[in-house]
């Protein structure tokens, strides 16, 4: 079931929480196929992503996040994100906070045995077609879009 934040829960006044995540992606018999991951909260559809730390850039923590949730390792495309999206998130409190993520495409080269987050969630490779009916996070749809018109992977 998609996990919704009522506008009005979310914290009036508070800056965007600076986020950045992944669209990662691989190339299995000539057809892209892009890494969709289940949240570790309520199992619905979404791309790695995380908190930018203080003293790393947004495209070092997407890959990091990219490995410590999904086992993936693999090389970001550019330092220019594909392009962005806002959600709200919700805090261990219960109360919402409104996240603006950067996402980059991630070419992944590997899928290692063992990872920090194995084993709580679920990960599925599909098409970019595909991911875009699961996807549960709306801001990524168009970013998934602009991966199929544009063939920005090779």
């Amino acid at each position: 079931m998609p996990h919704f934040v009522s506008p009005e829960a979310v914290i009036e006044g508070d800056v965007p929480l600076p986020q950045t995540g992944v669209i990662a992606y691989r190339t299995r018999r000539g057809v892209v196929q892009v890494l969709l991951m289940t949240s570790r909260d309520t199992g619905r559809w979404i791309i790695p992503k995380g908190n930018i730390k203080p003293g790393t850039t947004p495209s070092q923590v997407a890959a990091q996040e990219a490995f410590e949730e999904a086992g993936i390792k693999g090389t970001i495309v550019s330092s220019t994100p594909l392009g962005m999206y806002t959600y709200s998130k919700k805090l261990g409190s219960g109360e919402a906070r409104a996240a603006t993520v950067e996402v980059f495409l991630l070419h992944v080269q590997k899928h290692v045995k063992k990872w920090p987050e194995k084993g709580e969630r679920q990960l599925a490779w599909v098409s970019a077609k595909e991911a875009v009916g699961l996807i549960e996070e709306p801001g990524v749809v168009p970013l998934l879009v602009r991966l199929m018109e544009n063939e920005l992977v090779v």
